[in-house]
């Protein structure tokens, strides 16, 4: 936990690994964990569809939309700052819709 009274890290020398600085705070570290949450929801749910015998469309739509994550998170590795914050607020809100309880 951050001391309040002790200075935290300069943010001008906080950068991605593409070289750019994070803006508004949004990381690469930050990125890749929400697009990594993501992941594990779809990968877990292809699981508990297998082992209740969904039907095969099914299963494609969830490996489908895994992948294209798994994509995204590789296109991170490149992405810039603009890019990584984009990658972020999409993935965060796909993340919120799919933890409500419900048909996804």
């Amino acid at each position: 936990m951050h001391d309040p009274t002790t200075p935290g890290p300069d943010p001008d020398s906080a950068q991605d690994p593409a070289g750019a600085q994070p803006p508004d705070g949004v990381g690469y570290a930050v990125a890749e964990e929400v697009v990594g949450r993501v992941i594990a929801w779809y990968s877990q749910r292809i699981q508990e569809e297998r082992r209740a015998g969904a039907a095969p469309q099914r299963l494609e739509d969830l490996v489908a939309r895994r992948r294209a994550c798994v994509e995204d998170r590789h296109r991170l590795e490149e992405a810039g700052p603009e890019e990584v914050a984009r990658i972020t607020a999409l993935y965060a809100a796909r993340l919120k819709e799919l933890e409500v309880p419900g048909p996804q």
